[in-house]
């Protein structure tokens, strides 16, 4: 999940609420665990001090445990990792800023054409959907009955997108 999402939004805090002592966190990297180089320490402090939990970090190849408690080498290269993740993602940032700015320098709008119609969860069921609308079923009915999922807003929008001459 993106580490751009909090902490709640990514589920950290409901993992350290629901570890208990000698339970096992394996990440695929120290990324994962926070945006930052403090919410990444305190993350990680947080699961192995405070719930005396195991942490594993594949791609870093670290094996965290609690009863290693004069580890300063795990100490030392826990801190690097973090801060390059927080680096890289600052840089992968500026970047795309960089690129954007410059399009729109260039004279290139961003973002899709107006107009343009995406793919929808309707459309597998577009003809049907569509029979039922012309022979006057309710809205409401074609989600309830009929197709078995949607929303009245979001069908209503999507048949005035798609059929704008009937609607």
């Amino acid at each position: 999940m993106s580490s751009r999402k909090s902490t709640a939004q990514r589920r950290i805090d409901e993992l350290l609420y629901k570890l208990v002592p000698n339970d096992t966190v394996i990440a695929s990297e120290l990324s994962r665990l926070g945006r930052s180089i403090k919410e990444t320490l305190n993350t990680i402090e947080a699961i192995i001090h405070d719930k005396q939990s195991r942490l594993i970090l594949i791609t870093q190849n670290l094996d965290l445990n609690p009863k290693d408690t004069n580890n300063t080498t795990n100490k030392v290269l826990i801190t690097i990792f973090s801060m390059m993740a927080e680096l890289e993602r600052d840089f992968i940032s500026e970047r795309t800023k960089e690129v954007l700015n410059a399009r729109v320098a260039r004279g290139i709008k961003l973002g899709k054409p107006k107009g343009t119609l995406q793919n929808s969860m309707y459309d597998a069921d577009q003809e049907k959907i569509f029979h039922l609308y012309k022979l006057g079923v309710p809205l409401r009915k074609i989600i309830s009955t009929h197709i078995g999922y949607g929303k009245y807003c979001l069908l209503k929008g999507y048949i005035g997108k798609k059929y704008p001459e009937v609607s």
